[in-house]
């Protein structure tokens, strides 16, 4: 398991290589205190409902794929676009869950990158 991100630009790798590792509490590190997680457009989770949340999606037992668009930091904060894609064979068929990520992730006290907000479908319209 890869160690939290010393740089911005590696957050989304080290959350794909927990996220496939299938640790939900590994994931969870990856999240600053009173970090938010959006699930779905619309509908911003934080602490505990936020760790489920991110559990069901680890939950299909298919790996994400990430790859990093942009990466603007500005001393301790950066904003993160990464599209991504969670894909295979499922017991209802194929499976394909995909994003464009707007992600904000900040330099905690040791030096190690988190997210603050996880966005994961951060382009995606809200209905309506």
């Amino acid at each position: 398991m890869r160690p939290l991100a010393e740089r911005p630009e590696d957050v989304p790798h080290v959350f794909a290589d927990r996220f496939n590792g299938g640790d939900p509490a590994a994931v969870a590190e990856l999240y600053e205190e009173g970090a938010v997680f959006v699930p779905e457009p619309g509908s911003p989770l934080t602490g505990a409902d936020a760790h489920a949340a991110n559990a069901r999606f680890m939950a299909l037992g298919l790996p994400i794929k990430v790859s990093p668009r942009h990466v603007y930091s500005a001393g301790d904060l950066a904003l993160l676009i990464v599209d991504w894609v969670i894909e295979g064979p499922s017991e209802e068929g194929p499976v394909r869950i995909e994003g464009t990520a707007t992600d904000v992730a900040r330099r905690g006290p040791d030096g190690r990158w988190r997210y603050a907000v996880d966005n994961p479908f951060g382009t995606a319209a809200t209905g309506g």
